[in-house]
């Protein structure tokens, strides 16, 4: 009987290592193609290793026109719209964390209906009003909508790291003088640091691929992020140059993951409140 338990739990083992290893492929494969191709000079879309290797690829794509200026774009878009982001969800996120009101759960409730609107539904009605109010083709006017389009969900992130903070660490603040202003941007923030964190790179990626909002606000090629310049490697007919695309899209990868490996210490941090609030 001890037997007969052991096989089968060593044959669900195998079964599951099974299927994490196809999981696992799934991921590995593409970032191969991505990895192979860029250094191959005859790139198609069989995953294999070059015959020589090459930065040819490379080369092509880093110029000011391609590369940097589109990565310059993204860079300002996503940065600012990030920055607002974060700021204005802290700003929301504290009255719903620390006050009761019965308004509370319904506003919370619509804005977890916010985050479930798809972006193509709601962008004819932007694109009208972006024109009425001389935004359209503007990177502010794109900056706003990025926030905008961001801020439900990092609301719902921000209150339920908020909430782990303790209260009495504002309320001793509060004692010396401090406002609720002072207490949220010199307490609250620097204890939910991870949560912060998590807001940021989230905002940030889910801004960097946005390849439609962009696409639908921006007029002047000179202004159009990497998200949408990167379509130009899709060529009339079909041709593809892939060696290059691959190549533009580890350059263009390059700052998520760099903002990813700044911010990896914060996300593993907790938060450090262990004996905060005892005595």
């Amino acid at each position: 009987m001890a037997r007969t338990l052991t096989s089968r739990r060593a044959s669900h083992r195998l079964a599951a290592d099974a299927g994490l290893l196809v999981v696992a492929a799934a991921f590995v494969l593409p970032l191969a193609w991505v990895v192979l191709s860029a250094l191959d000079p005859h790139a198609d879309l069989r995953v294999k290793l070059p015959d020589v290797l090459t930065l040819d690829n490379f080369d092509a794509v880093m110029t000011p026109e391609i590369t940097f200026t589109p990565l310059l774009n993204s860079l300002l878009l996503c940065g600012g719209g990030t920055l607002l982001t974060v700021a204005c969800a802290a700003l929301a996120a504290y009255p719903l964390s620390r006050f009761r009101s019965r308004f509370n759960r319904p506003f919370l409730l619509t804005v977890l209906f916010a985050t479930s609107l798809p972006i193509t539904a709601i962008m004819v009605p932007v694109y009208a009003l972006f024109v009425q109010v001389n935004l359209i083709d503007t990177m502010e006017g794109t900056i706003f909508f990025f926030a905008a389009s961001q801020l439900p969900f990092s609301i719902w992130l921000m209150k339920n790291f908020m909430d782990g903070v303790p209260k009495e660490l504002e309320e001793a603040a509060w004692t010396d003088g401090a406002s609720s202003l002072q207490s949220l941007v010199r307490i609250v923030l620097p204890l939910m640091g991870p949560g912060v964190a998590v807001v940021t790179v989230f905002s940030f990626v889910m801004m960097w691929g946005n390849f439609f909002v962009p696409f639908m606000l921006l007029l002047t090629p000179d202004q159009m992020p990497a998200a949408v310049s990167i379509n130009e490697f899709f060529g009339n007919r079909g041709t593809v140059v892939y060696g290059q695309l691959a190549a533009f899209s580890i350059l263009y990868s390059t700052p998520v993951i760099l903002l990813y490996v700044l911010v990896a210490r914060r996300l593993g941090g907790g938060f450090a409140l262990g004996g905060a609030v005892k005595g």
